[in-house]
């Protein structure tokens, strides 16, 4: 059903933006070249090189590695979202795409008319939206919303009612890149059970994901991608237990350079950087900035284990530390009086929101490390089979009758 032979996509860094326009601008862009002063520095980022891939029809692979690998890159090629530099790819049979969860919502509409509108872009037909329509306002769970617009709808019910469309897509080959990172806890677990619906449905499935338990539930093989290359394929378990072997921690993330980051950009994180010590005190630092000061600001930070299971979710609103009025730039400190994570390296989501409305949000914005203490103060370390957090806690003796 696909098949790939020295797939390569590489791109101008520090060069000026590709632009389609008319061929009066090309004329005078190319007659003007000459002209203009030298600008910065210009060099060539090979983002996907020499991929080679088959996978069968019926067929579900995982496909993961670290941020910058080509993992997204591979599927925008597959998708026919951007075209290679050079090798050559074919697909077989109609390709359903959920790579942007939400793109091409029209805010201004009202969630019904963007069922029909999002599922248009994403080559959906009027009559097959119609026959599903009821199934898809179901699973997002916004029946009593459906006729307000969209604008006013809070970001978990805009991502729901987005994945829902996207996930009704009835074609031979679907292609998903990191769709169960929306919503709360509930409707990732319905995302995952739909996803293993179409995974035994006989369809083909490119699955592109951080979470390992997600990959490994899904997908019987894998294609490990480093550096834009293609490190390793095989059987999932033995391709995940390989990018397990590669993942540690990063030290300070410098985060002004991430694209795949959603928001309306009034609050900005540029950096995430922690000092975590199981059982002691510890912080975990995020930079940011802005183009003026901010008020009513909240921040959450998600962590994840190296397989993608969640470990911890802290939020200021959660605990009722207001961010009132912040400057133009500066700092945000999440405190522990003792960190409860077991020793090892986590992957850190960081969301922001300003009066409401989500600023900023990225998804596995660096990897932090916490490194061994003694949280109970006996010298005993739990096992890591229960769980990553320790919980303080005691032990006594009850007499009869009390």
């Amino acid at each position: 059903m696909v098949e790939a032979r020295g797939l390569s996509k590489r791109y101008l860094i520090g060069g000026p933006a590709e632009r389609y326009g008319r061929l009066t601008e090309s004329i005078t862009r190319a007659v003007t070249r000459p002209l203009r002063l030298g600008g910065g520095k210009k060099a060539h980022l090979w983002a996907l090189k020499d991929v080679d891939l088959d996978v069968a029809a019926g067929e579900v692979v995982g496909i993961i590695g670290r941020n910058g690998a080509g993992k997204t890159t591979l599927l925008k090629i597959l998708s026919r979202i951007t075209e290679p530099t050079e090798g050559i790819a074919r697909l077989e049979g109609r390709v359903g795409s959920l790579l942007e969860v939400g793109t091409g919502f029209h805010p201004e509409l009202t969630g019904r008319e963007n069922v029909f509108l999002n599922g248009a872009i994403l080559g959906m037909r009027r009559s097959e939206i119609a026959r599903q329509f009821d199934e898809i306002v179901a699973f997002a769970e916004v029946e009593e919303f459906l006729d307000t617009p969209v604008k006013r709808y809070s970001s978990g019910m805009h991502v729901r009612l987005a994945f829902s469309v996207a996930a009704h897509l009835e074609a031979e080959v679907l292609i998903v890149d990191e769709v169960l990172a929306v919503g709360d806890a509930s409707f990732q677990k319905k995302c995952l059970g739909k996803m293993d619906d179409v995974s035994r449905s006989g369809r083909t499935v490119l699955f592109v994901s951080h979470n390992m338990a997600a990959v490994e539930n899904l997908c019987s093989r894998g294609l490990l991608l480093e550096k834009g290359r293609l490190a390793h394929a095989g059987g999932v378990e033995d391709v995940v237990k390989r990018y397990l072997e590669t993942v540690g921690s990063e030290g300070p993330v410098d985060l002004t350079e991430r694209t795949d980051r959603q928001g309306d950009g009034r609050l900005r994180f540029t950096r995430v950087a922690s000092d975590l010590k199981f059982g002691s005190p510890g912080e975990i630092v995020l930079n940011y900035s802005a183009d003026r000061p901010l008020r009513n600001v909240e921040v959450s930070l998600g962590l994840f284990t190296i397989r993608g299971e969640g470990a911890l979710f802290l939020g200021n609103a959660l605990v009722g530390d207001e961010l009132t009025e912040l400057p133009q730039d500066g700092t945000i400190v999440c405190n522990f009086d003792k960190v409860p994570l077991l020793p090892g390296t986590y992957s850190v989501n960081v969301f922001g929101m300003v009066n409401g409305v989500l600023a900023d949000w990225i998804i596995d914005a660096g990897r932090i490390e916490v490194s061994e203490g003694d949280f109970f103060g006996t010298g005993k370390l739990q096992s890591s089979g229960y769980g990553p957090v320790a919980v303080a806690h005691s032990w006594g003796l009850r007499s009869a009758g009390n």
